[in-house]
C-alpha cells in the first residue's frame, strides 16, 4: 500500500529541485535517504525531510510493519512549478529588469517493490 507526502511552495526553482528528484526516483528508501543526507545541494534538506515524512505515513497506514523490513522504494516523485514572486531589479538608463523568484511543489509516493 503506497503512501504520499507533499511539500508545497518551497522557494527553489523547480529545475533545481528536479535534478535531485531524478537522482532518487526508483531507488530504495534507505539509499535515497543516505544520498540526500550528504548531498551538497541546498534543496536536499527539504527532500530528505519529505522522504522521511512519506516513510512515516507508510508506517502509519501499515500498522505493525517496519519500513526497513518492507523494502520500500521511491515509486514516484515529481516536481511542479508553484507561485512566482515578481520583483523589479534596477537596470541601466532608467530601465528595470523583471526578477522572477520561483517556487515549487514536490510530491513523493513510496511503496513496496
Amino acid at each position: 500500500m503506497e503512501a504520499v507526502a507533499k511539500l508545497r511552495n518551497y522557494p527553489t526553482s523547480p529545475r533545481r529541485m528536479r535534478l535531485l528528484a531524478d537522482e532518487i526516483r526508483g531507488v530504495e528508501v534507505e539509499k535515497a535517504l543516505a544520498l540526500l543526507e550528504f548531498h551538497p545541494q541546498h534543496s536536499a534538506t527539504p527532500l530528505f525531510k519529505l522522504l522521511k515524512s512519506a516513510i512515516n505515513n507508510w508506517e502509519q497506514k501499515n500498522e505493525g510493519q517496519s519500513a526497513a523490513d518492507a523494502g520500500l522504494i521511491v515509486k514516484t516523485i515529481f516536481v511542479d512549478g508553484a507561485r512566482t514572486l515578481k520583483r523589479m531589479l534596477p537596470a541601466p538608463q532608467g530601465r528595470a529588469y523583471r526578477l522572477r523568484k520561483r517556487s515549487n511543489h514536490v510530491t513523493i509516493i513510496v511503496d513496496v517493490k
